[in-house]
């Protein structure tokens, strides 16, 4: 059984093409298409749906034994780190799991720090929403995740990294601008734009908690989409300070109400984990704590 034909279909499904795969791994499409009929032949079970139309999918036993290909590949890079550690080299790969604010705010430090201690580490990230993050965790697509942590579930290690502060965000005109603080009863007028993505939770939340409905005038999921529409005056929004105080012609001032959200690495066990990710962790305890 080659670990090279695990490899293979780990990326078909993920890419989602026989052509996308073979580029990637500078193969020819035969070979690829060879690699996974020649595995399902020794297993004698076809693994994969094969549609023109709509494209590649699992069969339901690919369902179940893909998660068990992807952690085979993963004690496989587990123990080229630790002879890459024994013989003082440095080798592997970390995949990263991130939503939006996270990539843009945190992940660039991280990254850098990282690196200077370890350049020859190669890492791959996955963007994605909180549920997203989550699901490729519990998978194995990825080896740590960014998530928030009451959104997460309670079964993976967590690294805490910061505690994200929603804040009201506004055009630099608007007539919130000298003011640090402002009420939540000084929203109702306002036209709102409604954050329809992950931290809409806090949004309602805050409303909720001040016995008030806001003016909705917007409702919109793309963070900055927002950000745009905000600097253009079309609204106030609330949002995560993490990503709106990187957002340019626009001001943003705290709420007389707190609301904030936890943000943290997981990872589904920092015990098993690769010598890569444990350093990873470690050094992401240091940048943020």
């Amino acid at each position: 059984m080659s670990i090279v034909r695990f490899e293979i279909i780990t990326n078909v499904v993920e890419l989602g093409s026989f052509t996308a795969t073979a580029e990637k791994l500078n193969m020819t499409q035969s070979a690829v298409s060879h690699a996974v009929a020649s595995l399902e032949a020794e297993f004698g079970v076809s693994l994969l749906i094969r549609d023109r139309k709509k494209g590649i999918s699992l069969t339901e036993i690919g369902q179940k034994v893909l998660p068990h290909i992807r952690e085979v590949l993963k004690r496989m890079e587990s123990i080229n780190q630790e002879i890459a550690l024994a013989t003082n080299l440095e080798v592997g790969v970390i995949r990263i799991g991130t939503f939006a604010s996270a990539s843009s705010c945190l992940l660039p430090k991280l990254l850098a720090t990282f690196q200077k201690r370890h350049p020859k580490i190669e890492f791959k990230l996955f963007e994605g929403s909180y549920e997203e993050i989550t699901e490729w965790l519990k998978s194995g697509i990825v080896d740590i995740g960014f998530v928030v942590k009451r959104t997460v579930e309670s079964n993976f290690d967590l690294i805490p990294l910061i505690k994200d502060n929603m804040v009201v965000a506004y055009n630099t005109k608007h007539r919130f601008h000298s003011k640090e603080i402002v009420s939540m009863e000084d929203l109702i007028d306002e036209p709102f734009i409604m954050p329809t993505g992950m931290y809409q939770s806090h949004v309602n939340e805050l409303f909720h908690e001040a016995n008030l409905r806001p003016s909705i005038r917007f409702e919109v999921h793309d963070c900055t989409t927002i950000a745009n529409m905000v600097q253009e005056g079309l609204g106030v929004t609330i949002g995560p300070e993490l990503f709106l105080k990187t957002q340019q012609n626009i001001k943003i001032s705290k709420l007389n109400i707190e609301n904030s959200r936890e943000v943290a690495l997981a990872c589904q066990s920092i015990v098993n984990a690769s010598p890569a990710v444990k350093e990873f962790l470690q050094v992401a305890k240091g940048v943020f704590n």
